[in-house]
């Protein structure tokens, strides 16, 4: 597997990985060296390895946080030199190995892993996160996305992504079979409550936590959400994860006067997440709709809040509409209204046993709505991709 990111909190290619190794595979990972923060190589729990690859992402740039699409001309030339030594890095490495299978996570190493997987004479599959072609930050290289997907994706071998809509848009757009849908679940995990919150950043009112976590980026609604705490006073509002707006989030807050009800709390550890979601009341989800990639989400975070037993407040998009209606697990509201996402937010933080209802629907939905519930449907299409009797030993 080849990933564009340094692999500890990407549940998702975890998951997989994980899901693989269970099923008798010998599976490595691909990802990206932080000088201080990951080791070069390390074999996780589940008996994955992870192999990193490049410098210190971002150690080039004096602000590695910085959006992609906010650097100017000297950052994005830096930023290119850096990726491509990078990728020739992993293509090598894979050369090296020569695998059975090259998993591409993402249309940003799909190039890399199609050319090692030809090279290797290994069956390609690629799994598509997102419609990056509709996604934020890639808007000006929409074409040249589109141009890499449209060539290769009908070359691979197995085709995946994360949701219905996205599926549909796939095998329109490329004429392709329709890939296979694993949505972003969280394996089901029991969390006991605590106060972890509550004692990390000493809130001393028994006001209900609304949270939101996950990545601080533009059309996700954070500028409005904290905007919303003007008119919540009876609720904390807490964000877990960093991101490109994570210092203007903190910023807005203190000119509005709520730093004392709306706090920030860096990026933990993918293992630690649910200690942290489970110790909230009020799971929020206030994605806009900017993009196609909106558009068509159900997002990691909404699973994360099921499986923790948060009632919601998601914004009214096909996907999220479909699972908070079928399981009745919240409020949803017109994405990009900060009216009705604040009227939403105060009808449960006023009105415990609403919010009692949505959180046991949340409980008896995290039963289906889990990683292991889907996992088979993996290993089904990795068994049509690479037939026991074409199974050969990698090369290390």
């Amino acid at each position: 597997m080849f990933v564009w990111n340094d692999v500890q909190n990407d549940a998702r290619v975890k998951n997989e990985a994980s899901t693989l190794v269970s099923a008798g595979y010998e599976v490595y990972v691909h990802g990206l060296f932080t000088h201080g923060v990951t080791p070069r190589e390390e074999k996780l729990s589940s008996g994955v390895m992870v192999i990193r690859h490049g410098r210190q992402q971002g150690a080039i740039l004096a602000k590695p946080k910085k959006h992609t699409a906010k650097r100017n001309r000297f950052e994005l030339s830096l930023l290119m030199i850096s990726r491509t030594f990078t990728h020739i890095g992993v293509l090598l490495s894979l050369l090296k190995q020569r695998p059975a299978v090259v998993h591409a996570h993402d249309v940003n190493v799909l190039p890399t892993a199609w050319l090692a997987a030809r090279l290797c004479g290994a069956k390609l599959v690629y799994d598509a996160h997102e419609i990056s072609t509709g996604r934020e930050g890639y808007r000006k290289i929409g074409r040249l996305v589109a141009w890499i997907e449209k060539t290769i994706m009908p070359k691979a071998a197995g085709t995946i992504t994360t949701t219905d809509a996205r599926a549909k848009f796939f095998a329109r757009a490329y004429k392709i079979p329709r890939p296979l849908v694993l949505q972003n679940r969280p394996r089901l995990a029991i969390v006991q409550g605590d106060e972890r919150i509550r004692e990390m950043l000493g809130l001393s009112e028994p006001y209900p936590i609304v949270i939101y976590q996950g990545g601080q980026q533009p059309g996700r609604g954070l500028e409005r959400l904290v905007k919303c705490s003007v008119h919540v006073p009876g609720a904390y509002f807490v964000f877990v994860g960093g991101g490109s707006l994570h210092e203007e989030l903190k910023q807005l807050a203190v000119s509005l006067d709520l730093d004392n009800r709306v706090f920030f709390i860096p990026t933990v550890p993918l293992d630690d997440l649910p200690k942290y979601t489970s110790s909230a009341d009020i799971g929020v989800q206030p994605i806009e709709n900017t993009c196609l990639n909106h558009f068509t989400t159900d997002s990691n975070k909404l699973f994360e809040y099921v499986i923790a037993g948060l009632p919601v407040v998601a914004s009214q998009l096909p996907e999220i509409s479909k699972v908070v209606r079928e399981y009745d697990l919240g409020l949803l509201v017109p994405e990009g209204n900060t009216e009705a996402l604040a009227k939403a937010i105060h009808e449960l933080v006023q009105d415990p046993a609403l919010r009692e209802r949505y959180r046991a629907n949340a409980q008896l939905a995290a039963q289906s709505l889990n990683w292991e519930a889907q996992e088979e449907s993996l290993v089904a299409l990795y068994s049509r991709v690479l037939p026991a009797a074409q199974v050969r030993e990698p090369s290390h």
